[in-house]
């Protein structure tokens, strides 16, 4: 397993991740559009296949994450992957790395949590707000739950 920076070469095999596990490139966070297939990021691959993916989006000395896909578990890849864009952030002299989960995923709330990342906001039925730009946004999600709300999650860097 070997971790790499996303570069042009790995954007067909990325589109075709991305489309797999999150059904479309678009995402929508705070109601703002990404298209991770060409956000920059980081890939981890295993035999030349993509096993996890991380992308992210710095702007004014703010990075966010976009999106975190690990198709090992349990392993520490999340982390690995997080951890690359945390040191990315801190080169780039962000004061801070954020993002947005919904209420239905528990696990990566608790993902996040245990790696020093705070709850910053509730953004209650916000999500009903992203499925104005992206209606394929399912109405239930993880265990069933219903996908109503964004969580923003910060960790905020030294300098």
């Amino acid at each position: 397993m070997y971790i790499k920076k996303v570069d042009d070469s790995d954007r067909s095999q990325l589109v075709c991740f991305i489309k797999e596990n999150w059904g479309s490139s678009i995402m929508v966070s705070r109601g703002k559009v990404h298209d991770i297939s060409k956000l920059p990021g980081f890939i981890a691959y295993k035999n030349d296949k993509i096993i996890g993916l991380i992308t992210y989006n710095i702007e004014n000395k703010e990075c966010e994450v976009v999106s975190l896909d690990s198709l090992e578990e349990n392993k520490g890849l999340g982390s690995k992957l997080l951890e690359k864009v945390i040191e990315t952030a801190k080169e780039n002299r962000c004061h801070k790395v954020w993002l947005i989960t919904t209420n239905d995923n528990t696990r990566a709330i608790r993902f996040y949590q245990k790696r020093d990342f705070d709850i910053k906001a509730i953004h209650i039925d916000a999500v009903n707000e992203s499925r104005k730009i992206k209606p394929e946004i399912p109405l239930k999600g993880y265990d069933n739950i219903s996908i109503l709300h964004e969580i923003e999650f910060e960790i905020k860097l030294k300098d």
